[in-house]
C-alpha cells in the first residue's frame, strides 16, 4: 500500500514539472518577445501567438490526460474526448481570428472611428 502511495506522489510531482517547465517558457516568450517569432506572421497571426495557443493546447491536455486519468481509458473513449475538445478548441480560436480581424479591417477603414 505504501508503494503505491510513493508512485502517486512521484507521479504529481512528475506532471507538476513538465507543466510548470511548459509554463515557464510561456511565461519566458511573453516577456522577451523574440522578433523572429512576434514579426513573422501566419494565417494572420504572429508566430508568437501561434506557439502560445499550441502550448497551451498540450498543457489542457496534458493534464487531462494525467488528472482525468485518460491514460487507463479504453483507446476510442479517450479519443471521443480528446479529439472533440481539441476540435472545439481550434473551432473557438478559428472563429476570434477570423471576427477578429472583420472588426479590426471595419475600425480601420470604415465609417466607425476607435472609442476605445
Amino acid at each position: 500500500m505504501a508503494h503505491a502511495h510513493e508512485s502517486n506522489t512521484k507521479r504529481i510531482w512528475v506532471v507538476f514539472g513538465i507543466l510548470s517547465v511548459i509554463t515557464i517558457v510561456e511565461v519566458l516568450f511573453g516577456i522577451y518577445k523574440p522578433k523572429s517569432l512576434y514579426f513573422n506572421n501566419f494565417l494572420g497571426m504572429n508566430l508568437l501567438n501561434w506557439l502560445f495557443i499550441i502550448l497551451t493546447i498540450v498543457k489542457a491536455y496534458y493534464i487531462t490526460w494525467a488528472f482525468m486519468h485518460m491514460e487507463g481509458e479504453k483507446k476510442w473513449f479517450r479519443r471521443s474526448i480528446v479529439w472533440t475538445v481539441t476540435f472545439l478548441i481550434l473551432y473557438l480560436s478559428f472563429i476570434l481570428l477570423v471576427e477578429g480581424d472583420y472588426v479590426y479591417e471595419v475600425f480601420k477603414t470604415g465609417h466607425l472611428k476607435w472609442i476605445f
